[in-house]
Parts: C-alpha cells; sequence; structure tokens
C-alpha cells in the first residue's frame, strides 16, 4: 500500500468516532415544574412519568427531565420558567395549577407546554376551546371548582342535620366565587344555609374559623384551590381545634386530616399530562391536542377524623368510598 493511501485509510478510520458521535439521535429535555417541594411532587412526577412511559419514552434512557420546584413560593416560579426556556426545553409541563400555567404561558410562545389546572383553561385565558386549544398550550384540566355540588350532595349524606354549612373561598383566584355560587345554589334543594368565607392569606385562616364558628357553622367546605391545598396541614389543625368536620377536593387533603374528599385522581391527571408530553415529543403539535378531562374520580373518607369529632359514617356511603382511611 502506498504512502499516501495509508495515511488517508489511517485519517479516515480515527474520523468513524465523531461521524459516529455527530449521528446520534440528540435526547430531548423536558422542564418539568411544580408549585410545592420535591417530596410533596413526588408522586405526581412518578405518575408523569408513568405516562411518558406509555408512549415509549423512559427517563435517562431516551428522555431527559429537569425538575424544577417552586417550594411553595409562587414569586420564583416566572425566574423558574425563564430558565428553562433559556434552556429551550423540547416540554415544558407547566404542573400545579393556575398560576403555574400562567407563569409558563407568560414565559414563551413557542415551546409546547402542558398544564394540569383545577380550572375552566378557557376562562382563564389558557385555550381558545377544548378541542382545538390553538396555540401553543393543552393539557388536563380537573374542573375541581365544579363539583362543588357533588362535594355538598355526599357531606349532606355524611350529616344530613347539618347547617349552616361553611364554604371557605380564596376570591383572588379564578372560579373561587364562581364554585361557592355553585354550592349555594344546590344546597337550596337540599334545604342548607350556606356561609361563604374568603381568604386571600395564610393570615385569614384564623379569623375565618373563629367567624365560621361564632356563626354556628356545622361544617365545612374547603374550596378547589391551590392556596388551600398547600395549606391543608394548618387548617385540618383548625377544623380539629373547632370540631369542624371538612369535606375537600383531593385524597391527599383528606390524608391531612380532612373527614372526606371527593375530586379528580390526581395521579390520574399527571400520567395523562406525562402521556401528552411524550406525544407532542412524537410530533404532535399543542394546538391539535383536545385538552383532556380526568378518567378516575375518587371519594376518600378519613374514619380516624371521623371517630375524633364523634361521627358515625352511614354503611351505604362507606360502601361507595374508593378508599377508607383507618
Amino acid at each position: 500500500m502506498k504512502r499516501r493511501e495509508f495515511i488517508a485509510l489511517v485519517g479516515g478510520t480515527a474520523a468513524w468516532p465523531l461521524v459516529a458521535r455527530a449521528q446520534q439521535p440528540v435526547v430531548p429535555v423536558i422542564g418539568f415544574v411544580r408549585i410545592t417541594t420535591p417530596d410533596d411532587s413526588a408522586p405526581f412526577a412518578a405518575a408523569f412519568r408513568r405516562g411518558l412511559g406509555e408512549v415509549g419514552y423512559v427517563e435517562n434512557q431516551n428522555v431527559t427531565i429537569e425538575y424544577r420546584y417552586a417550594l411553595d413560593q409562587l414569586d420564583r416560579l416566572p425566574a423558574i420558567m425563564a430558565e428553562l426556556v433559556g434552556r429551550r426545553v423540547a416540554v415544558l409541563a407547566a404542573t400545579g395549577g393556575t398560576i403555574s400555567a400562567r407563569a409558563a404561558k407568560a414565559a414563551t410562545a413557542t415551546i409546547p407546554i402542558v398544564f394540569t389546572t383545577g380550572d375552566d383553561p378557557i376562562s382563564i385565558g389558557l385555550v381558545d376551546s377544548l378541542n382545538r386549544p390553538g396555540g401553543n398550550l393543552t393539557g388536563v384540566s380537573l374542573f375541581a371548582s365544579q363539583l362543588g355540588p357533588k362535594r355538598l350532595g355526599l357531606l349532606h349524606e355524611m350529616m344530613p342535620s347539618a347547617s349552616p354549612i361553611g364554604v371557605l373561598i380564596n376570591p383572588t383566584m379564578p372560579n373561587g366565587e364562581d364554585e361557592a355560587k355553585e354550592i349555594e345554589k344546590a344546597a337550596r334543594g337540599f334545604g342548607v344555609e350556606i356561609l361563604t368565607v374568603s381568604v386571600r392569606n395564610v393570615v385569614d385562616l384564623d379569623g375565618a374559623f373563629s367567624t365560621l364558628s361564632q356563626q354556628g357553622a356545622r361544617a365545612l367546605i374547603v374550596g378547589a384551590d391551590t392556596f388551600f391545598t398547600r395549606n391543608r396541614n394548618q387548617i385540618a389543625i383548625l377544623a380539629a381545634r373547632h370540631a369542624m368536620p371538612t369535606m375537600w377536593n383531593l385524597r391527599i387533603e383528606a390524608e391531612a386530616g380532612g373527614l372526606m374528599s371527593y375530586g379528580a385522581s390526581l395521579p390520574d391527571v399527571y400520567r395523562l399530562a406525562g402521556v401528552y408530553a411524550g406525544r407532542i415529543l412524537k410530533g404532535e403539535k399543542p394546538a391539535d391536542l383536545p385538552v383532556q378531562l380526568p378518567t378516575a374520580f375518587d371519594l376518600v373518607i378519613n374514619l380516624k377524623t371521623a371517630k375524633a369529632l364523634g361521627l358515625t359514617v352511614p354503611p351505604t356511603l362507606l360502601a361507595r368510598a374508593d378508599e377508607v382511611i383507618e
């Protein structure tokens, strides 16, 4: 072999690894944002990964997930979203409620966003319609605030003679007042008086419970709002102090000491969000993916709380419970 041919051969061989590296597929990155802490978010992040797995994506194999947590400091959300946008993530999963979704929308009009929210995504300006969202957002809506009448019915079944019943709302959040109005409308059919109390921040909670107790509230429906979810432990303590049975939206709130909860299964919601994130990675557009609704709802009854309050759960209600905390 001539010297020139040999050098060309060796040079070409040395270049093979570079060519191989250049041809390796780029692993997409998902930005996963939650309002709360890593520990609080762990089961929901796991459900999100399960959804990704259903469409063929496995973390650290063919997808990377960058996790970011606001640690209950909502003013951190804009900076978190801006940082992930700066990293040019392939999908931004803005989970944990309307505030997170709005922060993501404000941060980018081009990167696909998958949200989870308890509100009507049309009325809060996230999408144009449920079937054809338009723009760069789609996701899962719990429509939690619209389940207020159902929660009232279950609480009335638990405590048929309870009246008045308090309703705790956050007027600064979307649909809070609408939820209270729907509960008041349903209450007329049960012959139940409703006492609506507004809470704008943590400082207001003590006064709200004092007001409800002074006005003779026999039980309480806690509004479907991320503010109340984040402060569920403090609310559970106040409810126990005032011997006030509480009806909530989510399982984790009943676990914190609430008497009952009825609402969408959060792990299922996050699984659906993971499926959508994976479908977007495969090339589908958020504008063409209809906003999903929950496929699973949970009725949870906390028997420990019922016993502490001296309440007997009707057998018919107990039989319908998806989970009983003992």
